[in-house]
């Protein structure tokens, strides 16, 4: 596999931690399931997406994406892997919409702390 869709897969996956750990905090929470209030994963989270707004903001290029362009380079056929999970992570959309989104699903994940507050769950009965 090549290096370049190793880094691919590793974005796709920052994506889905900050794209899916909210309806995973929300279902359990629902569902009483411990680990949703673990205070370390809550501020990982929180800091992901926070991540994103700021380089948003900023208007930086994603690192993930540099380096995948950079070693696109070198082996410029598109493999199974880049095709599909770049249909999925990348839009043609303008940035400033992307911006807002991410600014708006920041100000949702802070709003989940007061909602869900992290910190409280059984730990021994994963509840």
């Amino acid at each position: 596999m090549p290096l370049a869709d190793i880094v691919l897969i590793i974005h796709f996956l920052y994506v889905l931690f900050v794209a899916g750990s909210l309806p995973v905090i929300w279902l359990g929470a629902w569902l009483k399931w411990g680990f949703v209030r673990n205070p370390w994963f809550r501020y990982l989270h929180l800091a992901a997406i926070l991540f994103v707004v700021i380089e948003s903001l900023m208007g930086v290029v994603c690192p993930l994406t540099v380096w995948e362009n950079a070693l696109r380079q070198a082996t410029p056929d598109a493999s199974f892997s880049q095709r599909w999970l770049h249909r999925m992570l990348f839009y043609n959309v303008p940035e400033s919409i992307l911006t807002v989104v991410y600014v708006l699903f920041a100000a949702l994940v802070a709003m989940t702390f007061k909602w869900i507050p992290p910190g409280r769950g059984n730990r021994r009965s994963g509840r």
